[in-house]
């Protein structure tokens, strides 16, 4: 199991566990119905395919799994915010010759951004000049 408080990278997950991931993040600790039900919503994918993929991430260390009920409780064993900056840092490697600057701005400029994610883009930059940041 991963220490949710290590600096270490988790695994990067693949789409269908950072699928399960978002689940567990906004559910909290869930049953494999839980977790399926909540991803019919956005996508057909069978019960025994949401089961594997959970059993898999557990074996990776991404999930815990507690056995004691008769139905077995998932919990994601990351935070967002690692996992989400690790996958952001592979795309600015791969996709952007390591630069977040071109990243952020291919970002800003696929898709218009509210005013409140604005502000909060500009609080950040203002927090980077004055040295506050990282």
């Amino acid at each position: 199991m991963l220490d949710p408080m290590s600096t270490t990278r988790p695994p990067r997950p693949t789409d269908a566990e950072l699928s399960v991931l978002d689940v567990l993040w906004q559910r909290g600790p869930s049953t494999v119905r839980e977790v399926h039900e909540e991803l019919q919503a956005s996508q057909s994918t069978g019960y025994t395919t949401t089961l594997k993929v959970m059993q898999v991430m557990a074996g990776k260390g991404l999930l815990a799994r507690d056995e004691s009920a008769r139905s077995h409780v998932y919990s994601a064993c990351v935070r967002p915010e690692p996992v989400r900056r690790g996958l952001v840092q592979d795309l600015a490697v791969r996709a952007f010759s390591g630069s977040a600057a071109q990243l952020a701005l291919a970002a800003l400029a696929s898709e218009p951004a509210s005013a409140e994610e604005l502000a909060e883009v500009r609080r950040l930059l203002d927090e980077m000049e004055s040295g506050e940041g990282r």
